[in-house]
């Protein structure tokens, strides 16, 4: 699937690179480093992210300053930069209201956007969040050390083809990722930013400080945060969460940065989601089911074993037994026939999908 891009004008000139997809009430992605407009809907990373979260929002989402199709050589990395990149692209999309998800490092940004404009964020959520970045934590001398280590990392290899650096700060994201999405991510650290821009970018985020702005946020706020998260600690969530008046807190077992689509976490994250929010849950058969978990389904249907369908799907097979598992959990579907009869309602699903 690839979806328009348009481009809007931030405070300082700078051009923001964003798109629309989905249907349902609008949900706008607050910008992070790491992604690309065009690049991720070929993701095994962020796929699922997009095609899941369109089909209960329509959701706006735009590439960080500096990275994907966005300007790649902005003047200025700052918190005001990134609220200003944020107006803007709200502006340019014409919402007057909507839900704001901030993600990782834009976590930051989505909160001090939602307490300078109470008006607009009928609802807050954030993942793998924090309110302040690495070194205004009060690091220790051990921490300030190792951040200077990953900015000369960023400096000497980020943009190099062999990706030995780039691979330290994919392990940090997705440990649990095979080896097929481990690449994806290395490839996209270096598709998505120059090494400058990654460098300042990482520099302005690691002194970060929203806690003033978290206290007085009005949104309705869910914070969500994997327990077992490397790259953000999981007390950093927890602690945002206390900030914010009335924020609901809610721990999911991951021990990765960026959920992926064959973890019992990412229903669990969407499920959240969609009791707290809402969205345009659809109706149809298979709403319930992942994309990776239909895709799973169909080469069930295709007469693919469990050992052919993760080697196509560069998984494991217990992962493939997984999914399958949930499959057969959501459709209700129980014994030795369960596979057979799971394949069989595979031309229901696909008779009920739009456009069918």
């Amino acid at each position: 699937m690839r979806t328009p891009v348009s481009f809007a004008t931030s405070a300082d000139g700078t051009r923001i690179a964003w798109s629309r997809h989905g249907s349902g009430p609008p949900l706008v992605r607050a910008g992070t480093w790491l992604t690309h407009l065009d690049f991720d809907w070929s993701s095994p990373v962020w796929r699922h992210w997009l095609e899941d979260l369109g089909q209960r929002f329509t959701v706006v989402r735009y590439d960080d300053r500096g990275s994907g199709l966005s300007d790649r050589a902005p003047s200025e990395y700052s918190l005001d930069a990134w609220s200003a990149d944020l107006d803007a692209v709200v502006d340019a999309a014409r919402l007057s209201s909507f839900t704001l998800l901030g993600m990782s490092q834009g976590g930051a940004v989505a909160v001090e956007y939602a307490h300078a404009h109470p008006e607009r964020v009928t609802s807050l959520v954030l993942w793998g969040a924090y309110g302040q970045g690495a070194l205004a934590r009060g690091a220790t001398a051990e921490e300030v050390e190792e951040a200077d280590l990953r900015s000369r990392m960023i400096k000497v290899g980020w943009g190099r083809a062999d990706a030995v650096f780039r691979r330290v700060f994919t392990s940090s994201f997705i440990p649990g990722a095979s080896e097929a999405q481990m690449r994806w991510f290395d490839e996209l650290q270096r598709r998505s930013m120059s090494a400058e821009s990654a460098l300042a970018s990482s520099r302005a985020r690691a002194v970060l400080d929203v806690t003033s702005a978290a206290r007085a946020v009005s949104a309705r706020t869910l914070v969500l945060h994997a327990d077992g998260d490397r790259a953000v600690p999981f007390e950093q969530g927890r602690r945002l969460a206390g900030l914010i008046p009335h924020a609901q807190f809610v721990p999911l077992h991951s021990q990765n940065h960026i959920l992926l689509a064959d973890e019992p976490a990412w229903p669990g994250f969407l499920a959240e989601v969609d009791a707290f929010v809402g969205g345009a849950r659809p109706s149809r058969a298979d709403a319930a089911l992942t994309s990776r978990e239909v895709e799973v389904l169909r080469l069930v249907a295709g007469g693919c074993s469990n050992e052919e369908i993760a080697s196509r799907l560069s998984l494991s097979t217990r992962t493939v037994e997984r999914h399958l598992s949930n499959v057969y959990s959501r459709l209700g579907l129980t014994g030795k026939s369960a596979r057979a009869a799971a394949a069989a309602r595979l031309s229901e699903l696909d008779r009920d999908r739009p456009g069918s």
